[in-house]
């Protein structure tokens, strides 16, 4: 299965709405879209999670790699996702402790850009 992307803004953060699989092969188009949102200014992001069927390492590293490049411009990088499938490798990894994971886009979006992103 192929990964998409794609993006819109709510005010201040910009939504990233991913689907499929995000693994060795598809996770640079991940990086790229991050890189490239956080280089034009964005520096709040919601990563949509719910349409994704797979993460393995290589997405997760591109996920920390999003989290560090918008706290450096003292930003925040939030996640949707509700699927226990995808919620078990975050858990597995220690990674819940690191980022903010929410079960629905409304739910992040309620959440203060400007607060902690633990």
């Amino acid at each position: 299965m192929d990964l998409s992307v794609s993006t819109r803004e709510h005010g201040d953060r910009m939504i990233v709405e991913v689907g499929g699989e995000i693994d060795v092969y598809s996770a640079p188009t991940l990086r790229d879209q991050l890189n490239g949102l956080v280089a034009a200014g964005h520096h709040h992001l919601i990563v949509d999670m719910q349409g994704v069927e797979f993460l393995d390492s290589t997405g997760l590293g591109v996920l920390v790699g999003g989290l560090k490049r918008v706290r450096t411009h003292d930003g925040t990088l939030k996640l949707v996702c509700s699927q226990e499938r995808v919620l078990k490798v975050f858990r597995i990894t220690g990674l819940t402790n690191v980022f903010s994971i929410h079960d629905t886009v409304d739910e992040a979006l309620a959440e203060q850009p400007s607060g902690t992103t633990s």
